[in-house]
């Protein structure tokens, strides 16, 4: 059985929690996981995303170029309907793995990097509360 990439939680939409749970990014897990956060923007309502990165495992490059893919194929959409995100990073690896990503394709809204959850969720009500 496949291991999850990450657990995409919609509960309190229009807050989406991304938590990353620890496995390790393959060619089955990180397409699902990228298809995952596609379909919170289906309804076409505004949202914000928390990415929680404190269990992330460094994903390999061919991954990172993958999300950069993404976030480059995505930006008209994420301009359109995602208020912004805030990645929870206690790790520097990661955080560095961020800019990487962050390199090959800007962040094309509005996000901050933090080490707590409750930053990152301070900061997306703000947003949501603005928009």
């Amino acid at each position: 059985m496949m291991k999850k990439y990450a657990e995409v939680d919609k509960t309190d939409f229009p807050i989406v929690v991304v938590t990353f749970t620890g496995s390790s990014a393959d060619a089955e897990n990180f397409p699902l996981y990228l298809h995952e956060i596609k379909q919170c923007y289906d309804n076409h309502n505004k949202l914000a995303i928390i990415f929680d990165a404190t269990n992330a495992v460094f994903p390999g490059l061919n991954f990172q170029k993958m999300q950069a893919q993404w976030l480059e194929d995505n930006t008209q959409m994420m301009k359109d309907f995602c208020v912004g995100t805030a990645y929870v990073i206690p790790n520097i690896i990661i955080r560095n793995v961020l800019k990487t990503i962050f390199a090959f394709q800007r962040q094309p809204i509005p996000y901050v990097v933090c080490s707590e959850i409750a930053t990152a969720e301070n900061w997306i009500t703000l947003k949501l509360n603005a928009a």
